[in-house]
């Protein structure tokens, strides 16, 4: 299995479901940075924390003008009763057929999506990756790599709210 894509790698398109049914595809948030994190499992201990984690820092994000996805193997029932259950404010994208964790080289063993995060420019570009067994410095890093890069750029009046960022 490959590594990781690297940093400045053009991320790959990729078409999915969140929670509710809704299309989501990368596409859809060009010139915006996006933070598109890949985890193992819904409702686990460390999945949970990061997605809380996640959902705490949501208005940092947003002031960067950056979109949160979560993605991992489970079909959107089970999205939406994880984000259902701890008031997650962010879609979570269902990739059962593995497509998406594939094209990301996020695919672990037995199936399920590994702990990978990616930070992607409002280029398309991958601005930086990481993967951890710890689930709690993704976010923190995340918004270090936004700040860092000056993702404020990427923001400009009403559409920087993006589709369904709630």
């Amino acid at each position: 299995m490959a590594d990781i894509l690297a940093a400045g790698t053009k991320a790959p398109d990729f078409s999915g479901v969140d929670q509710d049914g809704k299309p989501v595809r990368l596409s859809d948030f060009a010139g915006r940075p996006v933070v598109l994190y890949f985890y193992p499992a819904d409702m686990t201990t460390g999945c949970t924390m990061e997605a809380c984690a996640f959902r705490d820092e949501q208005d940092k994000f947003q002031e960067l003008g950056a979109v949160v996805l979560g993605v991992s193997v489970q079909d959107q029932a089970s999205h939406r009763a994880f984000r259902e259950k701890h008031k997650l404010n962010f879609p979570l994208v269902a990739d059962p057929t593995k497509e998406i964790c594939r094209s990301y080289h996020a695919l672990g063993l037995m199936g399920m999506a590994k702990r990978v995060t990616y930070v992607i420019g409002p280029d398309g570009t991958i601005a930086d990756t990481f993967k951890s067994i710890n689930p709690k410095p993704h976010v923190a890093r995340a918004l270090a790599v936004l700040r860092e890069k000056g993702s404020n750029h990427a923001l400009e009046g009403p559409a920087a709210a993006g589709p369904d960022s709630a």
